[in-house]
């Protein structure tokens, strides 16, 4: 098979497998009004077949990297996939919401197995100095599913029930871990399968990371109490523990060069501020439109669409600015763009009609998507491809704790008071933590470092 079209191949596989995990997340949303009333589950138990799927696949990411680096990431793919339709159709056929809960969890394990995998694909076959284009493609295809999956979810719920929502990933699955196993790929990096997995590293941060989650997760709804201040303080212990740990370990879980990058570190703070600012202001937004201007949910959608919309759109156009201008300049043009979208959205009130609604989420999705791509193909890039694993892990791990931590801030922030209510408030916070983003991509070099040893193209 010739090299384009192995390329060609991969970035389908990759595409694919990225978006099944984000148009699940989105139809679910739609469709657990519907799965509660049909399995007579509580409200707590129906905000567990997300919170137990996000605790699983955050708390895997970076070991499911390094299991791609040492094993193939087309193998780790395949089974990823493999494990997220299985997954997918017992959830379809489960009988009680307990059995919905238990296969999340699977799904989670899944999903975090398959998530690095697609981008660690992508740094297998293209060099490192090309990458930013399939990693923009992949960019605006997660970016159209988010955006697809509440209208499809809507559909499939409204006319063929809940349970349709999770067939619709079934097919697609099959496909693309077929499609990744038909493809040839490079043999793992000996640098790589000789790196080893360590376990004991790897349940610390597994834990740190589910610990972290599950406080975060509780605040929105509970506030803080003994125990959200309990759990910070695990979490923060046993991150402590892992640091310590991987200081000794004589082959550790988190490579020390990708760790010491100039790139990596800057662009996962990155990450972590912009979706951290992006999904807060997103999830404040969503109560002012409903609760405040009174807007019903396909109307609140309309007015957001701008937001997804750019985003696709932003994706590409990145590559081609970081072409001509470089990575740090477009990341920070980026980062500088999210935070003039929020300060936009903190202004909003009673008065405020369409355009300047859809100005704020414009801005944000064009930020957003070309913050996403170009800090995306930094990090995949920084790391060799025996670490491209441990790198897509980390780049993964950040996109899933900054939503989280943007939701928390928010509820905090906003009290006791009604969260449409809170927005100016609330929003100035998230502003600031899109500005602490700016700064960070100040720290990006202006030129890429050098093709990473081990890239062996």
């Amino acid at each position: 098979m010739n090299p384009a079209r192995r390329q060609r191949l991969t970035l389908a596989a990759s595409i694919t497998g990225a978006v099944i995990v984000a148009l699940d997340g989105t139809v679910l949303t739609v469709a657990q009004p519907s799965l509660q009333r049909d399995l007579h589950a509580s409200a707590t138990a129906v905000q567990w077949t997300s919170t137990a799927y996000l605790i699983a696949v955050a708390a895997l990411l970076v070991f499911a990297g390094r299991l791609g680096d040492r094993y193939g990431h087309r193998r780790v793919f395949a089974v990823g996939v493999a494990g997220f339709a299985a997954a997918s159709i017992g959830i379809g056929l489960a009988p009680d919401i307990r059995w919905v809960i238990a296969l999340r969890v699977a799904q989670g394990v899944a999903g975090a197995l398959l998530q690095p995998a697609t981008l660690g694909m992508l740094r297998a076959v293209w060099p490192a100095d090309r990458i930013a284009t399939p990693i923009a493609v992949r960019t605006s295809a997660i970016g159209l599913a988010a955006a697809a999956g509440p209208l499809v979810g809507g559909a499939l719920t409204t006319h063929l029930g809940w349970r349709a929502v999770f067939f619709l990933t079934v097919l697609p699955a099959a496909a693309a871990g077929l499609l990744a196993l038909a493809v040839p790929m490079p043999r793992p990096d000996p640098v790589g399968r000789a790196a080893g997995l360590d376990l004991p590293g790897a349940a610390l941060l597994a834990l740190t990371l589910a610990c972290l989650v599950h406080t975060l997760v509780g605040l929105p709804g509970g506030g803080w109490s003994a125990s959200s201040a309990l759990g910070l303080a695990a979490a923060a212990a046993l991150g402590l523990a892992f640091a310590r740990h991987e200081q000794r370990a004589a082959r550790p879980l988190l490579p020390p060069a990708v760790l010491r990058s100039a790139e990596v570190a800057p662009a996962l703070g990155v990450l972590l501020t912009a979706s951290a600012a992006i999904l807060g202001t997103l999830f404040l937004a969503t109560y002012f439109l409903q609760d405040v201007l009174a807007l019903d949910p396909l109307q609140s959608a309309l007015r957001a669409m701008p937001l997804a919309v750019t985003m696709v759109l932003a994706a590409p156009a990145s590559a081609w600015l970081t072409g001509r201008q470089n990575a740090r300049n477009t990341v920070l043009l980026g980062m500088v763009l999210i935070t003039l979208g929020v300060l936009l959205i903190s202004r909003l009130d009673r008065s405020s009609g369409a355009a300047e609604i859809g100005a704020g989420f414009l801005l944000l999705g064009t930020g957003f998507g070309a913050v996403m791509a170009t800090a995306t193909a930094i990090i995949v890039r920084g790391a060799s491809t025996a670490e491209a694993g441990v790198a897509g892990g980390l780049q993964q791990t950040a996109m899933n704790i900054g939503p989280v931590l943007g939701v928390a801030l928010a509820t905090t922030i906003a009290g006791h008071t009604a969260l449409g209510e809170a927005l100016p408030a609330a929003a100035l916070a998230l502003a600031a933590v899109a500005a602490l983003g700016t700064l960070i991509a100040i720290r990006i070099p202006s030129a890429p470092n050098r093709v990473p040893a081990g890239d062996g193209r």
